[in-house]
């Protein structure tokens, strides 16, 4: 939350997002800080790598998560995974990225 808060500017025309990759080679989630301004390039910013490989555990701490920030959460590499609670779909479509 210390190194987000910092990065998060509130800016005039920029958008800002949390990225979630799910590495599974490493079987590890990274976290990345997004922001792009109008007519910019495109600045990510890694922020947390998540060693402990569970989704159970990620579902909690995004919840806690999203209730003290209001940033969107875009999700890389969760196709055809489902959160073990509420088992809605993590990644309906594939990101450009992937």
């Amino acid at each position: 939350m210390g190194r987000l808060t910092l990065l998060f500017k509130r800016q005039s025309r920029t958008r800002y997002w949390l990225m979630i990759a799910n590495d599974p080679y490493d079987q590890t989630y990274n976290v990345f800080f997004n922001s792009q301004r109008a007519n910019e390039r495109l600045q990510s910013v890694p922020l947390h790598k998540l060693a402990h490989y569970d989704l159970a555990d990620l579902e909690t701490l995004l919840k806690a998560l999203r209730q003290k920030i209001k940033l969107t959460i875009e999700f890389v590499g969760f196709i055809g995974e489902r959160w073990p609670k509420s088992q809605k779909l993590i990644q309906r479509k594939r990101v450009p990225l992937e």
